[in-house]
């Protein structure tokens, strides 16, 4: 934008250029000065009006004033009721853990009455129509959480002990001597007095014997760790499992032993096969289960079970 100056003053005309830059700049100074000019003439209108005690302005200060307090509360009031909302999710959430607590009491021994507590696992009905609802307050709604914090630490304890409980009677059970050693229709000779098929005295028999073909597989009925792994003049070929707690399992007249002492063993491995070594009348494997080196009677462990296959013999069932 040109400015053409001409006077009588000025031997020539002169040329002023103005940009577009510029022209915005003053465009807006000025704006801003007016705007600055407006407000500072209508706070000297209010304060003048507030020194008048004009009534009208003063009421119409009053209620803008009340509706942005209102506007404010409104606002407070609805984060208050998201707030209490997902409260109510957190204590559903809560119940469930509950439920799923006693669920897994049962499984680990621990008495269900210990993951009852106070609030109730149904929640609902209609409400009173004497009693109107009210929204909580913020002083509620704090009291409210940390409640909730509190069940949720107190649960979150409880249920670490389940974890803890049912890992250990997970490793408990695989350190049974719940798995049959080897696949066999039926025992040959329960645990017990029995007459004594070399001597034919009667006397104790420590284990049990199960018929098997020389070379049947012999697993072992829990995870362990060798402790002896050898040759015996009664036993023959025979090799102990220590279980941890002085439980110790034998696998005895074996004809092949494939572990040595002190090897760890996993529950079901294969360690050795059925022979007729040592004291015997033919192959079979002789079974013992000794808890602080007295023998117990194997059908006991084996009993308990819940394997389906192999099947537990209705002989070793006999036997308890």
């Amino acid at each position: 934008m040109q400015i053409i100056l001409i006077s009588d003053r000025l031997g020539k005309a002169r040329t002023l250029t103005i940009s577009a830059r510029l022209l915005v700049l003053s465009a807006a100074s000025l704006v801003a000065v007016a705007g600055a000019l407006a407000a500072a003439l209508y706070s000297a209108g209010i304060h003048l009006a507030l020194e008048l005690r004009l009534p009208a302005v003063r009421q119409l200060l009053a209620e803008t004033e009340q509706r942005e307090n209102e506007r404010a509360r409104q606002f407070l009031q609805q984060n208050l009721n998201a707030m209490a909302i997902k409260l109510g999710e957190m204590q559903a959430q809560l119940l469930r853990l509950d439920a799923l607590g006693e669920r897994l009491s049962a499984l680990t021994g621990v008495l269900p009455q210990d993951f009852r507590f106070s609030d109730p696992f149904g929640m609902g009905g209609a409400q009173a129509s004497a009693i109107a609802p009210q929204d909580l307050t913020l002083p509620q709604l704090a009291q409210r959480v940390a409640a909730v914090s509190r069940d949720v630490e107190q649960r979150t304890d409880l249920l670490s002990t389940l974890d803890a409980q049912l890992f250990l009677n997970t490793v408990n059970q695989k350190l049974l001597p719940t798995m049959l050693p080897v696949q066999a229709h039926f025992n040959a000779s329960s645990f017990g007095m029995r007459i004594d098929p070399i001597s034919g005295q009667h006397a104790m028999h420590e284990g049990i014997d199960f018929i098997a073909d020389a070379g049947t597989p012999v697993v072992a009925a829990a995870g362990g760790v060798v402790q002896f792994a050898g040759y015996h003049p009664q036993y023959g070929y025979v090799i102990d499992l220590d279980h941890s707690n002085d439980l110790v399992t034998r696998y005895a007249h074996l004809s092949k032993m494939l572990v040595e002492e002190g090897a760890l063993v996993h529950r079901g491995r294969k360690i050795g096969e059925v022979g007729n070594s040592g004291r015997s009348t033919g192959p079979h494997l002789h079974f013992e289960v000794r808890l602080k080196g007295a023998a117990q009677n194997p059908a006991r462990f084996l009993l308990a079970s819940k394997q389906k296959s192999p099947r537990v013999p209705s002989e070793v069932a006999s036997a308890r």
